[in-house]
């Protein structure tokens, strides 16, 4: 009995580490990315290009604190469109045939979502007790603690913050891409502070063989924008 007692009181101490390291991660990551300076900003703006297959299609994305995002696509002379307004997902795409207004599902209001600066997915995952702390890994080359996170229409979320930056700089998602399941990596650099928004400014994606690129080329801040901007229906 004792050493039962013994055993169940060192994995108790080992879970209690635990919960404090993640939190101790999630603050230096807080930290490390200014989120604390968001609060004051109300608008943000993003201009910047994807590379994709030998094409590069340009974008803007709106944000408007706290969840509100709107994000252009210029896809082959035509125009993407996705808004959330704080209630309700839309999106509008010609490249399937239509120019109306369509309610987005949940697994792409989930990905519009996340690319909100203000709605940050690692502190949000944390206060849902969705964000757990499961290993180190080196990251090209340097160490980084690995957590596990959870997202609308992913199986797995892997997010790799560097040891020494507390930067987030490699992300790991399962997911499916026409019935088949895929693995898409994604690894951030270039980092850089604009008026108090602290981002990568380039992004690599590698998905089964192939190759993606995002790169923001400038970031505005506090551009007055109404809410009915955010609205397509």
């Amino acid at each position: 009995m004792k050493k039962l007692f013994l055993a169940v009181t060192c994995l108790l101490a080992v879970a209690v580490l635990n919960a404090q390291s993640l939190e101790e991660i999630v603050k230096k990551y807080s930290e490390a990315n200014k989120l604390d300076k968001l609060s004051s900003i109300q608008t943000i703006k993003i201009t910047g290009s994807m590379s994709m297959m030998g094409q590069d299609f340009g974008f803007e994305r709106w944000m408007k604190n706290p969840n509100k995002i709107k994000i252009v696509t210029n896809v082959m002379g035509q125009q993407t469109v996705q808004a959330f307004d704080g209630e309700k997902g839309y999106m509008i795409n010609p490249m399937m045939g239509s120019t109306d207004a369509v309610e987005m599902s949940p697994e792409q209001l989930g990905q519009t979502t996340r690319d909100n600066i203000y709605e940050n997915f690692i502190v949000g995952n944390q206060k849902k007790g969705q964000l757990s702390l499961v290993g180190e890994e080196s990251v090209n080359g340097n160490p980084s603690f690995k957590l596990k996170g959870v997202a609308e229409g992913i199986k797995n979320m892997y997010l790799f913050i560097d040891k020494s930056s507390y930067l987030l700089t490699k992300m790991t998602m399962e997911v499916e891409q026409q019935g088949q399941a895929a693995t898409v990596d994604m690894f951030f650099s270039d980092f850089k502070d604009t008026d108090g928004v602290f981002l990568p400014m380039k992004t690599t994606m590698s998905s089964q063989g192939m190759e993606f690129a995002i790169t923001y080329s400038k970031v505005e801040v506090n551009i007055p924008l109404e809410d009915s901007f955010f609205k397509l229906k």
